[in-house]
């Protein structure tokens, strides 16, 4: 396996990038002390569930072609470890910032810092699927920006 990823690599990449954002803000519905962050935290669940079909969607109309495999699922698994390990959501440093989140806005500054490198990770992924595609992208970028956008607003609301 090189280090060069296929149209196919980065979008399965992408969707598990928002499965981890699913993932994590389902976790802030759990740590919010309030309805009207829990009620923010489950539209942002939901966002990031529905941007992870619209990858699912394009990666159906992608080639894709797995470098040989010793078991079933092998490269998958490693798109998926490098994913959680060296992207927006890398391993350690979820697990250390995860151990900090003890209230609503320890949460909404990790959301914020997630949702930033998203959007830049979104914007390199543009030059490796075909033109056809960067306005979905562009449609996920503006969604990551509102997201971006709705949380600083809460954030300086908790702030007051």
């Amino acid at each position: 396996m090189g280090s060069q990823f296929e149209a196919g690599d980065i979008l399965q990449i992408a969707m598990r990038i928002e499965e981890n954002g699913g993932n994590f803000y389902r976790f802030a519905i759990q740590i919010a002390q309030d309805e009207r962050a829990k009620e923010l935290f489950g539209k942002l669940a939901e966002a990031e569930d529905n941007h992870r079909e619209i990858f699912k969607k394009m990666l159906s109309k992608v080639s894709t072609v797995a470098p040989p495999e010793y078991y079933p699922g092998e490269y998958a698994a490693y798109l998926h470890n490098y994913a959680d390990n060296n992207l927006i959501f890398k391993k350690d440093v979820m697990d250390r910032e995860l151990a900090g989140i003890k209230d609503t806005c320890s949460a909404i500054d990790f959301a914020i810092r997630r949702e930033l490198d998203s959007i830049l990770y979104y914007h390199e992924v543009k030059g490796f699927v075909s033109p056809a595609e960067h306005k979905a992208i562009d449609d996920i970028i503006n969604e990551e920006r509102k997201h971006f956008n709705v949380l600083s607003k809460v954030r300086e609301q908790y702030a007051r």
